[in-house]
């Protein structure tokens, strides 16, 4: 489901893409687009539901009445508290407009994140029904969120798609208009499916002790896992710069301009394609694990072993493949049709992309690295080291963008993103000793399997490598004197180039026998320990 998500996800953006071309109003979607995103991705994939998921299992063991008590408690309070912000950032946005309205460009911008915002009440809601839905073992139904988002935003967008309409100001607003009504919608299909598993109730009492620990842990758990939303945040803010306030930072003319957070926006949706797949999927996956087996030392940093190496399993070839075809694939996504990106904004584009996908398997084990810390109660110490990560982030955004405009964003995400890898896992090694297991995070068995999988990857960029070599980007494609296109030809280099590396991946992990590659395809119960491969 989660594939299908992403899937769904890509077919939005470079409909987006095409829709907006590379200009103002494209920046002005996707800033206006990544507010109401960003509690998405802190509550739906983080926060409140890391908060939430240990107490609701612990709760529906002891009883369905605790489980219903608590599951109706948070919904209440978190309905009320987010739908109260919604109209408070609303009604301050309208006094900016009417005390400062600014150009024409900023008042659009404004305007669609006025018209957007209330996707996040709805959005925050559907979070904790998610969550109960995994503890129950929903889990397709509970990833199914993103699926129903992205089928409002494209049917409301073929009109300007099939009719090559390139869409201004009115596609902003019916798309953003589409985006409430998809939150609103996956609130109504989450709420019916969990109609024969929960009975919603105002006996809040019974759970009281347990409802003010949850809320105890949830600001520390929003700063540890929400580091790479607040940071893609920040790069929106610094990104709209030209549009949000104007040419000149620090009184220096700014290398930004009006169309660099469009750019950023969409090239970020493409490394989060393989990070959202496979890199959050597991994480979310294995935190009901963690929770269950917290006071099962071997057990738990079994759990948190095999998460590392299926993480890694895809994040490292991401990156490397990623990288290789960086220009083809902006260039086929963004770059065709009557609104296709100009040949500067591709390349720039590509710079961005190269930048995220250097950071593509860290992002993922950050991810399982701090819900390992969480299933254990401990929620102040990734709080720390997110909020670390968050300043050098923002001091690397501000060094990198002279230079490097927009790709210094991404690059400025991508380093604190390593170090944030490397600082929770030595730490993580800190909590297995902690809770009596023996061995480090990155023990004997971890090394083997991450040198192989590193080993598959460097074939796999070797065979792309030579694919790209062999079929340089000047050579035309034709059927029948008929069909010349950069465009066409482009595509089948991407379509040639994934193909290979796909396939020489897999048979290269089969031939090293890379335990990941059978425990990513078994579905049923697990008969060895993460220590105990085949291939060990």
């Amino acid at each position: 489901m989660t594939l299908a998500s992403r899937l769904g996800g890509l077919v939005r953006d470079v409909m987006l893409g095409r829709i907006f071309g590379d200009g103002p109003v494209n920046s002005a979607f996707a800033a206006a687009f990544a507010i109401p995103n960003m509690f998405r991705r802190l509550f739906g994939e983080g926060a409140l539901s890391a908060a939430f998921i240990p107490e609701y299992t612990d709760a529906a063991r002891r009883s369905p009445e605790e489980s219903n008590a608590l599951a109706s408690m948070t919904l209440a309070i978190l309905g009320i508290v987010t739908g109260g912000l919604t109209l408070l950032i609303e009604a301050v946005l309208l006094a900016v407009l009417l005390v400062a309205p600014g150009d024409a460009q900023r008042t659009l911008s404004i305007q669609l994140v006025m018209v957007m915002l209330p996707f996040m009440p709805f959005i925050c809601m559907v979070a904790i029904l998610a969550g109960m839905l995994q503890v129950h073992g929903r889990f397709a139904v509970a990833a199914s969120g993103p699926v129903v988002l992205n089928a409002f935003i494209i049917v409301a967008g073929l009109y300007y798609t099939l009719s090559g309409v390139r869409g201004e100001a009115s596609a902003a607003y019916v798309l953003g208009a589409a985006t409430v009504l998809s939150g609103a919608t996956q609130l109504g299909f989450f709420w019916w499916t969990l109609r024969s598993h929960a009975r919603w109730t105002g006996r809040w009492s019974i759970v009281r002790e347990r409802g003010v620990r949850m809320l105890r842990k949830f600001v520390p758990v929003a700063i540890g896992l929400g580091t790479l939303q607040v940071n893609t945040l920040l790069d929106t803010i610094i990104a709209m710069w030209p549009i949000w306030v104007g040419p000149t930072m620090f009184g220096k003319a700014v290398t930004l301009d009006e169309a660099s957070n469009g750019i950023l926006a969409l090239t970020a949706r493409l490394y989060q394609f393989p990070l959202g797949v496979f890199g959050i999927a597991v994480a979310t996956a294995a935190f009901p694990l963690l929770a269950r087996h917290a006071r099962e030392p071997e057990a738990f940093a079994d759990t948190l072993r095999r998460g590392v190496r299926i993480s890694l399993f895809i994040g490292i070839p991401a990156t490397v493949g990623l990288i290789l075809v960086r220009h083809d694939l902006t260039a086929v996504l963004y770059g065709h049709g009557v609104s296709g990106w100009s040949l500067s904004s591709l390349e720039r584009s590509a710079a961005v992309l190269m930048g995220f996908a250097t950071g593509i398997w860290a992002y993922s084990i950050n991810q399982v690295f701090t819900r390992a810390f969480y299933a254990q109660g401990d929620t102040s110490t990734p709080m720390r080291i997110s909020l670390c990560m968050i300043a050098v982030n923002v001091a690397l955004n501000l060094t990198f963008i002279w230079p490097l405009r927009e790709a210094g964003l991404a690059w400025g995400t991508a380093v604190s993103a390593l170090l944030q890898a490397g600082v929770l896992g030595v730490l993580c090694t800190r909590l297995l000793r902690r809770v009596g297991s023996r061995g480090p995070v990155i023990d004997g068995h971890v090394v083997k399997g991450v040198l192989k999988i590193a080993a598959a990857s460097i074939a796999m960029g070797g065979v792309v490598y030579a694919v790209l070599v062999f079929m340089p980007t000047s050579t035309p494609v034709r059927s029948g004197g008929a069909l010349g296109s950069a465009w066409v030809w482009q595509l089948v280099r991407l379509l040639a180039a994934t193909a290979t590396g796909g396939v020489s991946y897999l048979l290269v992990s089969r031939i090293l026998r890379v335990s990941e590659l059978s425990w990513v395809m078994h579905r049923g119960a697990r008969t060895t320990s993460a220590g105990d491969d085949a291939s060990d």
